[in-house]
């Protein structure tokens, strides 16, 4: 009988995706902290920030009058509305609202517009290091990541150079980049990031931007994939620079005829985003001068472990020119990041993720520090990793 069930609940093969390592950080510095340690969370890409005072007080509101119910598939028309607005006001373009798309945070976003363009058995180029759940999410869904490892050469980005060998070896349908990136914060110009879309463009590949740390931005402007093609598929979210990463709420950017395909899609896998979500998010717009504030913390923190890591050891470290992560070199430490970044939590309590999880090639020498928390908190890290690695 137990044979005969287990045959039966066996998972499927697309389910078989690496675990995001980062979430398992996380459960090991909470049994530190179930013991009674302090840790220093520096391993999640989680603003310690709350979302702003505007965004609270609508889902306040909203709650008291007691009817959430589901919204239009495509998302609350004054909020689409508002998203378009965004661009007019960020960029200087004009986005139609009928484009914009909303969806279940950045993730939903992903999930979405793979569907929507792909086919099983397509291959997508993706950076290395990069997010995992890109690799993660084309798996399951059929697809082929294919892998482009980034050099100091190019800042830790695809180059035109570098997409088209790739195409060459067999066709792509499809590159998917982020500007500012994960882990390694480094970002493209407006130049590298035009000349990229047009190669791929130029083969019929389909360009993705994951444009999610927009805003946080401090080497220079970001640009918008929007600005330079109406054929680019575009991902962003609350969760980053607005702060609202368990509201579960952010947008795509859609070429025309891609949007009754994700209307569609979304009807079908989800009836809407969480209305809820939704209201916070229109209001979280009025609270952009609370969000700049916030930004001016990462800011400093930002200029604490330029200033203190490099001190304590790490002599390698990626341009630092936005989001929220520095992405250090540990070699002159270790060979296994892995095992590096579990003895510094065991050891200093200090929690950070390996570069594993971003690369399986190169990773290992890496690891990702998220500055996302409290100046005094990142002043105590370096003191603890320096204390660690000089004794």
């Amino acid at each position: 009988m137990l044979d005969a069930a287990r045959r039966l609940i066996a998972p499927s093969s697309r389910s078989d995706v690496p675990a995001f390592m980062v979430m398992d950080v996380m459960a090991a510095a909470a049994r530190i902290e179930a013991a009674g340690g302090r840790v220093i969370h520096m391993e999640v890409g989680q603003p310690a920030a709350a979302a702003p005072a505007t965004a609270i007080a609508a889902a306040r509101a909203a709650l008291a009058s007691g009817r959430l119910r589901y919204t239009e598939t495509l998302g609350i028309p004054t909020l689409r509305a508002r998203i378009a607005r965004h661009y007019h006001e960020t960029y200087g373009l004009a986005v139609d609202p009928a484009r914009v798309v909303v969806t279940t945070g950045s993730s939903g976003g992903f999930i979405l517009a793979f569907l929507a363009l792909f086919e099983p058995g397509d291959r997508v180029a993706v950076a290395l290091p990069g997010y995992p759940p890109y690799r993660h999410i084309l798996r399951a869904l059929g697809c082929e990541p294919v892998a482009i490892e980034t050099t100091q050469a190019t800042r830790w980005a695809i180059t035109p150079e570098m997409l088209l060998a790739a195409h060459r070896k067999a066709p792509l349908k499809g590159v998917l980049v982020a500007s500012p990136a994960n882990p390694t914060g480094t970002m493209m110009t407006a130049q590298a990031l035009a000349d990229l879309i047009a190669a791929a463009e130029g083969e019929g590949i389909r360009f993705i931007s994951d444009e999610i740390y927009h805003g946080l931005d401090y080497a220079f402007a970001a640009q918008t994939a929007a600005g330079l093609s109406d054929s680019a598929v575009i991902i962003n979210s609350f969760s980053k620079y607005f702060c609202m990463t368990g509201w579960r709420v952010g947008w795509v950017v859609a070429p025309e005829p891609l949007v009754r395909p994700l209307d569609r899609l979304q009807g079908n896998l989800a009836v809407s985003v969480p209305t809820l979500s939704q209201i916070a998010a229109e209001a979280a717009f009025e609270g952009r001068a609370e969000m700049e504030a916030v930004k001016h913390g990462y800011e400093e923190n930002r200029r604490i472990l330029l200033d203190g890591l490099p001190k304590a050891g790490f002599d390698k470290i990626l341009p630092v020119d936005g989001a929220f992560y520095l992405y250090a070199d540990v070699s002159r430490f270790s060979n296994d990041s892995l095992e590096f970044a579990q003895r510094m939590l065991a050891q200093t309590h200090v929690a950070a993720t390996t570069g594993i999880d971003f690369d399986p090639l190169a990773g290992r020498h890496f690891i990702r520090f998220c500055y996302a928390g409290a100046a005094a908190e990142m002043h105590e890290a370096v003191e603890r990793i320096t204390t660690w690695l000089k004794s």
